[in-house]
């Protein structure tokens, strides 16, 4: 029976860390995004400022253009999205993807354009 209450008691711990285990991914800090393109390969920087499961989103791009952003990342789950204003108007893409410590990777969604596949690695401080 002690040994039954035992298991019983270890089990509900385990069970209690996991959820708290998958939240321990925090993305804050400066990225390097890269993007497969029809005009190449391309190269952003992004950074990640994480409040929970909130992000801010801040991508330099091209010609040092900065655009910001929101997004969320629940467990190794992540996205957020990124609207730029052009000479044709409004450009929203939506990056989604899965984080991995020091690596992410997904796709990001370009209306119109289709989905593009992308990685990221995390500069060191």
């Amino acid at each position: 029976m002690l040994k039954f209450r035992f298991l019983c008691i270890l089990t509900a711990l385990v069970l209690m860390a996991l959820p708290a285990a998958s939240q321990d991914i925090d993305v804050t800090g400066d990225w390097e995004l890269t993007m497969e393109t029809p005009r190449g390969e391309m190269t952003a920087d992004v950074t990640f400022v994480q409040e929970g499961e909130k992000l801010t989103v801040t991508m330099t791009g091209r010609g040092g253009r900065e655009h910001t952003g929101e997004g969320t990342i629940t467990g190794n789950s992540i996205t957020w999205t990124i609207t730029r204003s052009t000479p044709r108007g409004e450009f929203t893409v939506t990056y989604t993807g899965t984080v991995e410590v020091d690596s992410m990777s997904g796709e990001a969604a370009m209306g119109d354009m289709g989905t593009r596949e992308w990685t990221a690695k995390k500069k060191e401080s």
